[in-house]
């Protein structure tokens, strides 16, 4: 067994996007390389619907997923394929941009709006695949317990048991883990992968026993090894685990548009322009 090693603390920073909603953006354009496959993670926690009411207003995206999972809240949503519905409690929704989608994400006024948008890149073979959806129900969701945690098994494996959802193309996992204050957890993991958290609430002891206590509000990126290792320290401990392994491919980055080339992206802008960007 090796335990993986805290490589990097990547700290939320206060931030506006959308037409207004504040939010916390955790990783993003800088931090591709070391994060890779994934691009952008943005986190919610408000208790007042000012912050995030006024919404995402429909938008373009191509050569993305995007992965919105909430722990509390309400978001309506809508796109260009004529999909429509909600993302509750517990819910997750695992959207494949590919070709291009135009959509809108419409939080409504919630006791507390709790969760986190990411962004998982496409590998350059299937930047241009058909757009899909992945409505993942809470009811959907295998919950494994034991005497010191919750584990929500969203897309992957854990301890066996398979999670409610599969990447087409980036065999991603994703957990939401919730521990006992003063226990350990240990999880097993493909040594080639990619493995960051993101803790939303309470602090860890991350890797070999000893190491530095981190806090809520930041994302922890893991070195190598086969095994993931924390300890909830001070109080109970909540976080989302995410891991895949790494494309290695060249990022052309603008806006919502993530592709290879300096060529491919502006081809999207001129998509944009023309009314040709919907491709399916």
């Amino acid at each position: 067994m090796k335990i993986r090693e805290v490589l990097r603390i990547t700290k939320g920073k206060p931030a506006v996007d959308g037409a207004g909603v504040k939010l916390v953006r955790v990783i993003g354009y800088n931090d591709t390389k070391d994060y890779d496959p994934f691009l952008m993670l943005d986190a919610f926690d408000s208790q007042d619907p000012d912050d995030y009411t006024k919404g995402f207003p429909w938008h373009p995206h191509r050569g993305i997923e995007t992965i919105t999972y909430l722990i509390k809240g309400d978001i309506e949503h809508g796109d260009s394929l004529g999909n429509r519905g909600s993302i509750l409690d517990g819910e997750c929704q695992w959207m494949t941009a590919g070709s291009g989608i135009i959509h809108q994400e419409m939080p409504q006024a919630s006791e507390r709006m709790l969760g986190a948008q990411l962004w998982l890149n496409l590998p350059a073979k299937d930047k241009m695949t058909d757009p899909l959806y992945g409505d993942i129900k809470s009811e959907d969701v295998p919950v494994v317990k034991t005497d010191n945690a919750i584990v929500r098994v969203i897309a992957g494996e854990y301890n066996g048991v398979k999670g409610a959802f599969e990447g087409k193309f980036i065999k991603a996992s994703y957990l939401d883990v919730e521990l006992v204050e003063g226990t350990e957890w240990f999880c097993e993991v493909e040594e080639e992968r990619t493995l960051f958290v993101y803790i939303f609430y309470g602090s860890g002891s991350f890797g070999s026993k000893g190491s530095s206590v981190i806090s809520e509000k930041q994302a922890v990126l893991l070195g190598e090894g086969d095994t993931f290792r924390v300890k909830a320290v001070g109080s109970a401990l909540r976080f989302i685990l995410m891991s895949a392994k790494p494309l290695r491919e060249p990022i052309a980055w603008g806006g919502p548009i993530v592709m290879n080339t300096r060529e491919e992206l502006d081809q999207a802008f001129r998509d944009l322009d023309n009314n040709t960007f919907i491709k399916h």
